[in-house]
């Protein structure tokens, strides 16, 4: 029997971009696996057009708020529909990274120091000593994000504006100088770290993670072994401490000067594009970009 597949994509969060370009690009490859594919662009229907669909597994290629954050999930679980990657729980508290902070700082997961504060404050004054990074608590792509550096006098202005569209609560995380490292955990198994240079950005921001070029993915990151088996075994714990299921994707910065590892956040909806990080780390697992999606599929299931 060919299993009939609805891939989620689009919906309304500031990621609509970013998940149009993931469901394209899984429709496209499950279609070449033999799977029988509807795609779906999220709207305020969606409940109803999925029961008019019937699918047989929802490949949730959807990011940001009401994607990602438990909100579809549990839509899904009400509807008896299998799904991709984590369920309610696990999604609601990845989503929330000062909610997913405690938990991983339960599990004994090396993070920075930071604290929550309002955007006004923030933008303000200097809450923290430079050099520091602010972000949105619960959006992802890097949206908001700020490196506030030693020489900057004022901290981000743009925190202050009233177009401001990334939440009231803001968190300040004390920056960490050297690498960018992430790890993909595919099931119960992390799968090799790669290391993210940026080219002619800041940090990886928007443009760095989505437009061709904007960043390289080096895999296996060019570190030492030990520091590998570290930020696997930090991956893992934080997959398995928030409770997630198929993929998902953890960031941490390396200082190799110090030493120090820091986990900054985990990702259970990670970018399935074509310039995106998971599927170029499974690829050196492996797996190719097809395979990848086809495990996802037959992973699915509800009450994850």
């Amino acid at each position: 029997m060919t299993l009939h597949v609805a891939v989620l994509y689009g919906g309304f969060s500031t990621e609509r971009p970013v998940s149009l370009s993931s469901g394209n690009a899984c429709a496209e490859a499950l279609e070449a696996e033999g799977f029988r594919v509807s795609k779906v662009d999220v709207g305020r229907d969606i409940a109803q057009v999925l029961k008019d669909l019937a699918p047989d597994v929802a490949f949730n290629a959807l990011h940001g708020p009401f994607g990602e954050d438990g909100t579809i999930q549990g839509l899904l679980e009400f509807l008896e529909i299998p799904y991709t990657h984590s369920g309610v729980l696990a999604s609601a508290l990845a989503m929330n990274k000062e909610k997913a902070k405690i938990v991983a700082r339960a599990a004994k997961i090396p993070m920075a120091e930071s604290k929550l504060v309002n955007r006004r404050e923030a933008g303000r004054t200097h809450v923290m000593p430079t050099p520091y990074v602010v972000k949105p608590v619960a959006e992802g792509s890097s949206f908001g994000v700020f490196i506030v550096r030693a020489d900057h006098a004022h901290p981000p202005q743009e925190l202050q504006s009233p177009d401001w569209a990334f939440g009231e609560t803001v968190m300040v995380e004390r920056y960490i100088p050297g690498r960018e490292l992430t790890c993909a955990v595919m099931g119960d198994v992390a799968l090799e770290v790669c290391e993210i240079t940026s080219n002619d950005h800041a940090f990886y921001d928007y443009d760095a993670k989505y437009a061709p070029g904007g960043s390289n993915h080096v895999i296996p990151a060019a570190i030492p072994a030990a520091v590998s088996r570290r930020v696997q075994e930090a991956a893992l714990a934080a997959h398995k401490a928030m409770g997630c299921r198929g993929v998902s994707r953890s960031d941490f910065r390396y200082d190799d000067l110090s030493g120090e590892l820091a986990w900054l956040e985990i990702n259970t909806q990670p970018g399935m594009t074509g310039t995106s990080l998971v599927p170029d780390i499974a690829r050196a697992a492996g797996h190719s970009f097809g395979e990848l999606l086809a495990w996802m599929v037959r992973d699915a299931s509800c009450k994850r």
